[in-house]
């Protein structure tokens, strides 16, 4: 044990002495004892505990005896500081590497040179060792793998009849390590190919063959070869030959292969099944399990060989196995259980602790595995055996109590059972020392509130616990109702006054050393609230101010915090309803603006200082509209009402007074007021009756509650409801009709609306009868969206009168008629031809039409216009336009110059149009100028502007220029005026002071030519002239 004292005080070598020891070997005390600038025992960083980053591994060599020279060597390695030694044992013995030994170490590594079979096989475990305690590495086990050579004597033959089963034996050599077996039929490569038939068991070598053929005679060798050396060996020929004695029966199968009652397995490995039996004929194998469980899809049966292989097994594989061996002659079974195992896994492991001296310690210990594993704990790679009763260990738990220096050390918890062993490490520090409060010295100054509690913490660090005492100033403390020293050492005092203000010393004493710490404690002023609690009461849209008032320590600083319903307020959020207006040092009130109803509830101000928090609460009423009612329902509805009833949403602290009751349908814009029975709907009223309602309509009804504040929101719609079907009631607007082919009558209506039909199976009845006849006749256009009906007989008369009315029905029954109209029948297309008919070019694009008129209304030919047609020659289509009522002419315009043009005339009605008028044909002009006016040029003198430009020359094909028209217009957007003049220079007597956007352009019998540009001329203030040209090219 290595102990260290600490002096921080030079005025007294012999106060305040701290003492701490620690329990290390002999070696490392000295290295830290004279080299004290090299490593600090307190820096406990430093140290470390071994700890295994390699453990050894089971070896299986393979003994060849061309090699006697291999060695073997097995890894260990681990962390510590100091660094760790190492030593090794078999079987539980210490191996001691001696010079000229076949052992020899390197760092933690064994190696073991000219292996002796003999000697060095069985169980290695590593050991490390530090000034911290020793620990045992896993064990790993040496083997050796060998083939040896079968006997030499020849085997005597083996004589069975046809269809008799056979077993040939073949008796493997000694050996060490997992064998496979195979055989040759007489020569090799030739070997021995399993089916139903013939199978080789891998457990025993034998070969088996089920029932023996002609084709089976011959020399039978068995070669074995040893996995782990690669070496192969055969066995002596065996000869199978047949009796002449005659052939075998059939017989039922006999299992000559069969599995164990009992196979342990162990988790996650492969186990493999044999079955085969002899018979004649041939038997089939079948695997099941007992319970009935299917097999999972990775269990894999070999029906051709036997074998039924489950991988990767696992708990729920385990169970009864049942092999059936079955042919015509009978069945035969067998039955295994496969029994699972799992070696120890530890779910829970001790930790490193560090411990004071005298205290407690328990270390968990648990582990998984079937069998159950047991436990054992180790202390520096010994067995821990419980001399003591302050230590004790049960069901895989040790205990210690009252720690000593001498528990210090390494510790392992090995937990095992029939199939391995798992260790986990664990270091245990006991810990002496002096009072130390370098880490914790005494909060100062400490602050506390007349009237109010106070704990003075003193934690010093110390190994084991001491006793602590308390000093006022210079004095002892004494304690009293008031003031009193707990048992972990700290002070309390309660109900604070001015006198208690001072230095306190907390003192700390065990058998290592004395060590103190000195705060001041200071008594403040409380904090008071002297705003009262209150309940305010605000209508939606105010602003209020809520106050919070102190009084309080001015030596302190105050920190307000408001809290609505108990979530704190973050001003500047919350849309900036919040807002602090509280500009004095002890005044933190706030300010909503714009109140709504959401800010109703409970506002809290919590003041805070550094040794006192008060709160006080404030409860705040919002008024406002109504809140939305709730379940509305229609409870009874008929073609053209509704009963309806409701629960009434909040009222917001304002009695409601009224209810609204809005309605939709899919034919209405948005919401609309109803009629109500009773008329005014009252705030106590939960019901109401909605009246003047559309039948066969789908209704949503909502409902909006008012109060003296206002109106407010709307309930969520009802469900929709349909009222229920009647009769209709509307007929259909705009009757009309007319026109259509010869004999027909054609009438003509507006659909009546769908919200108007009041059921399903909504149609028409079209009643007519000739004017002047008292017998109507009548049909039913079944379709609710039909606009026609046309009569047709050949017995009616051309522009012949009807009187017509059009009623409505659906599924209730028939409706009414609407008024009575006069409607003609189909007319005859006029007869004749317009005659005189005239043709003349008015320019390159327009030609004016003229014809005489045909009588307006002749008998039953009436005439409501004329239908003009030109075309060029050549051109399969004409262009047709119409003129409407008796006029005699018209200009066709869009034609091209110096085309010709045939022209037709013929009137037309309702029914079509007449005959065409004879041809008459027309050439147009040539075209108009193409060219425009160029280098146009304008000054202005006094109040004219003054315009000049170059002749326009018409090309060969255009026509001549006879003449310029001068557009002018103020802006842009406005009509211009036109001047035509026959020369190039026009004058303009125009106001100065605006602006002229100016154009020219050249005419002649063709028509209008080509624009110039726009010219600009700008507003000129005062007499003065300007000259300006803009040559266009």
């Amino acid at each position: 044990f290595v102990c260290l004292f600490q002096n921080d005080s030079t005025d007294s070598p012999q106060s305040y002495l701290d003492v701490s020891c620690y329990s290390m070997s002999a070696a490392t005390a000295a290295y830290m004892l004279f080299c004290p600038d090299c490593v600090s025992p307190i820096e406990s960083s430093v140290l470390q505990s071994p700890v295994f980053t390699k453990q050894p591994g089971s070896i299986v060599f393979p003994v060849d005896s061309q090699e006697n020279n291999r060695d073997v060597v097995f890894s260990c390695e681990a962390q510590g500081s100091p660094s760790p030694l190492y030593r090794w044992k078999l079987n539980g013995t210490a191996i001691t590497p001696k010079s000229g030994s076949h052992y020899s170490l390197s760092g933690g590594n064994l190696r073991i040179s000219h292996l002796n079979k003999d000697q060095d096989a069985g169980t290695y475990q590593c050991l490390a060792s530090n000034s911290f305690g020793t620990i045992v590495s896993r064990e790993a086990s040496l083997t050796f793998a060998y083939l040896g050579n079968f006997k030499t004597h020849r085997r005597n033959s083996v004589s069975v009849r046809e269809g008799q089963g056979v077993v040939l034996l073949c008796g493997p050599p000694s050996h060490s390590g997992d064998l496979t077996f195979s055989w040759i039929f007489n020569e090799y490569p030739s070997f021995v190919k399993q089916d139903t038939r013939r199978f080789i068991s891998q457990e025993t070598g034998n070969l088996y063959i089920a029932k023996v053929e002609p084709s089976d005679v011959g020399n039978y060798t068995c070669v074995v070869t040893n996995t782990v050396t690669k070496t192969r060996v055969q066995g002596p020929p065996t000869p199978l030959v047949l009796r002449s004695d005659g052939i075998m029966g059939e017989y039922e199968p006999k299992i000559e292969v069969q599995f164990p009652e009992i196979v342990h397995v162990a988790k996650g490995l492969t186990v493999k099944l044999e079955c085969f039996a002899l018979g004649n004929p041939v038997p089939s194998i079948n695997w099941s399990r007992v319970d009935g469980i299917p097999f999972s899809r990775k269990v894999d049966v070999r029906k051709a060989s036997g074998v039924l292989e489950i991988p990767y097994f696992q708990q729920e594989d385990a169970g009864t196995y049942e092999c059936v061996a079955e042919n015509s002659r009978g069945k035969n079974t067998v039955k295994g259980k496969l029994s699972f195992y799992a070696p120890p896994h530890l779910i829970e492991k001790p930790e490193d602790v560090q411990k004071p001296i005298d205290d407690s310690l328990v270390w968990e210990c648990k582990a998984t595995g079937k069998p159950k594993p047991s436990y054992r704990w180790m202390k520096n790679g010994e067995n821990l055996e419980s001399l003591e009763e302050r230590i004790q260990v049960a069901n895989g738990a040790l205990s210690i109590s009252r720690l000593t220096l001498s528990d210090i050390g390494m510790y392992q918890c090995v937990a095992g059972n029939k199939h391995g062993e798992v260790y986990s490490n664990a270091e245990l520090r006991v810990i002496a020392v002096a009072p130390d409060f370098s880490q914790n010295q005494l909060r100062s100054p400490t602050m506390v509130k007349e009237g109010g509690d106070v704990l003075i913490e003193c934690r010093p660090k110390m190994s084991p616990w001491g006793v602590i005492s308390w000093r006022k100033g210079s004095e002892a403390l004494r304690e009293s109702h008031r003031v009193s020293i707990l048992d972990n050492g700290n002070l309390r005092i309660q109900n604070s006054t001015r006198p208690d203000a001072g230095l306190y010393t907390c003192v700390a004493r065990n058998q290592f050393g004395v060590a103190s710490s000195s705060g001041t404690l200071m008594v403040k002023e409380p904090t008071i609230i002297t705003t009262a609690p209150s309940t305010l009461d605000v209508t939606v849209g105010e602003s209020i101010v809520l106050p919070c008032q102190v009084t309080h320590d001015p030596s302190l600083k105050l920190v307000f915090t408001w809290f609505f319903n108990e979530q704190l307020i973050h001003f500047g959020n919350h849309g900036g309803y919040f807002e602090k207006v509280g500009g004095q040092h002890s005044a933190g009130d706030i300010m909503i603006r714009n109140i709504q109803l959401r800010h109703a509830g409970k506002y809290t101000c919590a003041v805070q200082t550094k040794v006192d928090s008060i709160s006080i609460a404030a409860d705040l009423v919002v008024r406002g509209p109504p809140g939305p009612p709730t379940s509305i329902h229609v409870e009874e509805i008929s073609d053209t009402t509704a009963s309806l009833s409701w629960r009434p949403g909040p009222d917001n602290h304002s009695p409601i007074t009224t209810y609204t009751i809005q309605a939709r349908t899919p034919f209405s814009l948005g919401w609309q007021a109803v009629t109500t029975v009773p008329e005014v709907v009252g705030g106590h009223s939960l019901t109401a009756t909605v009246i003047d309602l559309s039948p066969w309509v789908e209704y949503e009804f909502r409902v909006l509650a008012s109060n003296a504040i206002g109106t407010g929101e709307p309930s969520k719609p009802s469900k929709q409801a349909r009222t229920k079907e009647t009769s209709p009631k509307v007929t259909p607007a705009n009757v009309s009709g007319g026109g259509g082919s010869r004999s027909e009558l054609v009438i003509t209506w507006e659909p009546v609306p769908e919200e108007l039909q009041n059921g399903g199976g909504f149609g028409y009845v079209v009643a007519f009868r000739p004017s002047g006849a008292t017998g109507w006749m009548q049909a039913a256009v079944p379709s609710s969206e039909a606009s026609k009906y046309v009569f047709k007989n050949e017995s009616i008369q051309p522009f012949s009168p009807f009187q017509v009315k059009v009623g409505v029905y659906n599924n209730e029954g028939e409706g009414p008629f609407g008024p009575v109209i006069t409607i003609y029948s189909a007319e005859e297309e006029p007869g004749r031809a317009p005659t005189r008919i005239r043709a003349k070019s008015l320019s390159a694009s327009e030609i004016e039409v003229s014809w005489k008129a045909l009588p307006w209304n002749t008998s039953k030919r009436r005439v409501l216009g004329y239908e003009v047609s030109q075309k060029r020659e050549k051109e399969e289509a004409a262009s047709v336009q119409r003129t409407v009522g008796n006029q005699t002419s018209a200009i066709i315009r869009g034609v091209r110059g110096s085309n010709t043009y045939y022209v037709t005339v013929r009137a037309y009605n309702t029914a079509g149009a007449g005959p065409p008028s004879v041809t008459v044909n027309v050439t147009t002009k040539k075209p108009p100028p193409s060219q425009p006016p160029v280098k146009v040029m304008w000054n202005t003198l006094n109040s004219k502007i003054i315009l000049n430009w170059e002749q326009v020359k018409a090309l060969e094909n255009e026509s001549e220029v006879t003449g310029y028209k001068v557009l002018y217009k103020r802006n842009r957007h406005s009509r211009p005026s036109v001047m035509e003049t026959n020369t190039t220079t026009v004058e303009l007597s125009l106001p100065m002071n605006e602006e002229y956007f100016i154009q020219i352009k050249p005419f002649g019998e063709g028509g209008e030519g080509s624009s110039s540009r726009q010219i600009t001329i700008p507003r000129i203030p005062g007499q003065s002239i300007v000259d300006c040209s803009l040559t266009l090219q």
